[in-house]
C-alpha cells in the first residue's frame, strides 16, 4: 500500500481542531453550569429535586453534571454524590458519580496540558495556585501525593487534575491514579446517602 503524503499544514490544522474542540466544550460546560446555578442549587435537597425532574434520563444528567463540576469547579462535588445516591440508590448513584467525576478529571488534565497556565488561572485564584504549587513542590513523589489526594475528601482534586496537566504528568499514569483513587470517597458518599430517600 502506498504511503499517503502528509501535507505540511496537517499538523497545524490538527492542533487547531483540537484546541477549538476543547474551547467549545469548555464554553458549553460554562453555559450549562450557569444555567444550573441560575436554579439556585445550594443544598443536596435542591439538587435532588433538580435531578428528579428529568425522570428516566436523570442518571445521564447527573453524570454530565459531575463531569462539568470538575472542569468548571463552582459547586462542591459532594452535592452530586449525595443527591445521586439519594435519588437513584447506592449502586446507580455511585456509577453515575464515578463515571462523571473521572471523565471531568481526565478532561481537566487534557485541557490544562493543551491550553496551559492561563486556563488554570481562569478557574482558580493565583493565591490558590501559588499555595498548592509550593506544597506540591515540597513532596518527594507527586504520583503518591496525587493518589492520596484522590482518596481523601479534603484535598482540592479539581485543581490537582489541572495541575497534573500543566506539569505534563504521564497521561496513562494520571488516568490510572484517577480510576483507582476516585471510587472510594464516592462510594462512601453513595453508601451513606443511599440510605436517605
Amino acid at each position: 500500500m502506498e504511503k499517503i503524503k502528509e501535507n505540511g499544514n496537517t499538523p497545524n490544522k490538527g492542533k487547531l481542531v483540537k484546541t477549538c474542540t476543547i474551547v467549545i466544550t469548555a464554553l458549553a460546560m460554562l453555559v450549562l453550569l450557569k444555567f444550573m446555578l441560575a436554579l439556585h442549587i445550594t443544598s443536596v435537597e435542591d439538587f435532588r429535586d433538580f435531578i428528579n425532574k428529568f425522570g428516566i434520563v436523570g442518571p445521564v444528567v447527573l453524570t454530565i453534571f459531575q463531569a462539568i463540576q470538575v472542569v468548571v469547579p463552582v459547586l462542591p462535588g459532594y452535592l452530586g454524590c449525595a443527591a445521586g445516591a439519594m435519588v437513584f440508590g447506592t449502586t446507580v448513584g455511585f456509577i453515575c458519580n464515578y463515571v462523571g467525576i473521572c471523565a471531568g478529571s481526565i478532561a481537566s488534565y487534557f485541557i490544562a496540558r493543551k491550553l496551559g497556565i492561563d486556563v488554570v488561572l481562569a478557574m482558580f485564584s493565583e493565591k490558590q495556585y501559588n499555595k498548592w504549587s509550593e506544597r506540591i513542590c515540597k513532596k518527594r513523589s507527586y504520583d503518591n501525593f496525587l493518589f492520596v489526594a484522590t482518596l481523601l475528601p479534603l484535598f482540592p482534586d479539581d485543581f490537582l487534575c489541572y495541575f497534573s496537566g500543566l506539569i505534563k504528568m504521564n497521561a496513562k499514569r494520571f488516568i490510572g491514579i484517577i480510576l483507582l483513587g476516585k471510587p472510594w470517597c464516592i462510594l462512601a458518599y453513595s453508601l451513606i446517602f443511599g440510605l436517605i430517600k
